[in-house]
């Protein structure tokens, strides 16, 4: 038996659980009535990680764990790539480490010395993996395992010359990122500012807001906060300052018909801009063009000097890149709610954006808005906008985030409701945070279902697909964040008890391969 959206408010309504999301009836019993597709499952609110019926998860990297060669796999792993080597099952992933929880990694003793030592939990790392007979597993001591980060000099594409200098020392708060036609990784430096502090133009140096690595590394914060390109194979990295300077999420690539690059990106705080970088030539982001988002009007209007807006304010190109957010909102951009991943519809061209929430204008649930280019050409300087998915008790979750496609065009998402605001408040209905599946066919087209819950203060981030579409792998992010005391850790994921881990999972089972084969 199905049912329409309609038939679930009513019955919702008639039961009086208007308080729980939307998506748990479109995947449990209810009055004898269930899905005949799959079953997702309920908001949870354990110290646990649930998937659906017909899943199973798997641990492939841990936090702390040794890669061999005295190469140690940090802490806040987060957006995943994979690249092929002999096939589908053996491959390079490379995972983003965003930050590291101080109470678990570092020493008590806040020094030059204990800095440094955390500068080997950040950055990413690139590690090479095969399926076996009992699943996923690191190849230990693969020469293709290595490590970029705080330490890692990257020098800037192009020879360009950042706040008196051609290279950065490290790279770290790395968030989302992308994949270029030629094989290489984006990754996007986010939250930069809580390492090294910030400078604004025109200002004064502000201290770092967490880390406090300033206090004893002086380093300009103009080298931090851009997309930086590795290749899987070597590691050899350069910071593209053409895309820009912000708190980058993502840096997803679409192709031109042309066979240039079109690089979007969010600046994922309140009010900030949505981005896109169109190269100059193909295989190359070195050249080009930045632009930022009139959400309003539907259009993208470039950041250049040429624009006198911009040019009385900042002397050269560089210096407005180093400025994307002064210089954006000079030109008109449009403030957004935490614009955070942003992926491209594989069947129709359309660009989805994540916009997580902006709880300060009123908006604790979050979007997802979808950009329709003029003439499905990325190149297209004009757009149409609507909303393809509202956050809310009636869609069913809260704040998304993280977003992917699976082989069969189904939409993956995940969702980022802060540890700190969880259970309570505009969003206690919601439990921990999830991981939610829209179908493109059948009875449940449309409708967000919940296909995991993750363990207490934790979120999913990075979902990726195996080539063949047979295994979810997928980044659980801080469990444990709002722990204060090391004894007593307000999570103990995954082992149940110690402390709390971040992990890479692999998820398998028939139930995903239905989905990802078009056959649910």
């Amino acid at each position: 038996m199905t049912f329409s959206r309609r038939d679930f408010l009513r019955i919702m309504g008639a039961a009086g659980l208007m308080t729980q999301p939307l998506a748990v009836l479109a995947a449990q019993k209810l009055s004898g009535v269930h899905s005949t597709v799959f079953q997702g499952i309920s908001p949870d609110f354990a110290d646990r990680l649930v998937l659906a019926p017909g899943l199973d998860w798997h641990i492939l990297l841990r936090a702390g764990q040794s890669l061999g060669k005295d190469l140690i796999f940090g802490d806040g792993n987060d957006y995943l790539q994979f690249f092929e080597l002999t096939g589908p099952q053996h491959g390079i992933l490379w995972v983003n480490l965003e930050y590291y929880h101080p109470l678990f990694f570092s020493s008590p003793q806040r020094n030059r010395e204990s800095a440094h030592q955390d500068m080997k939990l950040v950055g990413g790392a690139l590690v090479e993996i095969r399926q076996g007979t009992e699943g996923w597993s690191l190849v230990e001591g693969s020469p293709y395992n290595r490590r970029l980060d705080g330490h890692t000099i990257i020098p800037f594409a192009g020879g360009r010359e950042v706040a008196g200098k051609t290279e950065a020392v490290g790279t770290f708060a790395n968030c989302a990122g992308g994949i270029t036609p030629w094989g290489t990784v984006l990754t996007c430096e986010e939250n930069y500012d809580m390492y090294y502090g910030e400078r604004l133009h025109g200002q004064a140096r502000t201290p770092a807001t967490f880390y406090d690595w300033d206090k004893f590394i002086d380093v300009p914060p103009e080298h931090y906060g851009w997309v930086v390109e590795v290749d899987p194979k070597t590691g050899a990295a350069k910071k593209h300052v053409t895309l820009g300077r912000f708190a980058h999420e993502c840096a997803t690539v679409r192709v031109a018909r042309d066979g240039r690059a079109v690089v979007y990106s969010g600046d994922d705080s309140n009010d900030e801009f949505l981005y896109k970088f169109i190269s100059a030539r193909a295989g190359s982001l070195e050249e080009g063009t930045l632009y930022v988002a009139d959400t309003v009007r539907g259009r993208w209007i470039p950041l250049v000097h040429s624009d006198p807006r911009l040019a009385k304010v900042f002397k050269d190109q560089t210096e407005i890149l180093v400025n994307c957010r002064q210089a954006g909102r000079l030109v008109g951009a449009t403030p957004q709610d935490r614009p955070e991943d942003i992926e491209i519809d594989p069947r129709t061209g359309g660009v989805l954006v994540a916009m997580t929430n902006n709880k300060p204008a009123g908006r604790p649930f979050g979007k997802i808005l979808k950009l329709m280019e003029a003439g499905n050409d990325p190149r297209a300087l004009t757009f149409k906008t609507e909303t393809f998915l509202t956050g809310g008790e009636a869609g069913g979750f809260a704040c998304p985030d993280n977003m992917a496609f699976d082989p069969a065009g189904n939409l993956w998402f995940t969702t980022d409701m802060s540890a700190s605001d969880m259970h309570k408040g505009a969003i206690q209905n919601f439990g921990n945070n999830g991981l939610f599946v829209v179908m493109r066919t059948g009875p449940l087209t449309g409708q967000p279902v919940q296909m995991a819950s993750a363990p207490i203060d934790a979120e999913f981030t990075g979902p990726l697909f195996s080539p063949d579409g047979k295994t979810l792998f997928l980044s659980v992010q801080h469990p444990g964040e709002q722990s204060r005391d090391r004894a007593n850790p307000t999570s103990r994921w995954p082992d149940g008890k110690g402390e709390p881990r971040a992990c890479v999972v692999t998820i398998q089972g028939p139930t995903l391969e239905r989905i990802t084969q078009g056959r649910a």
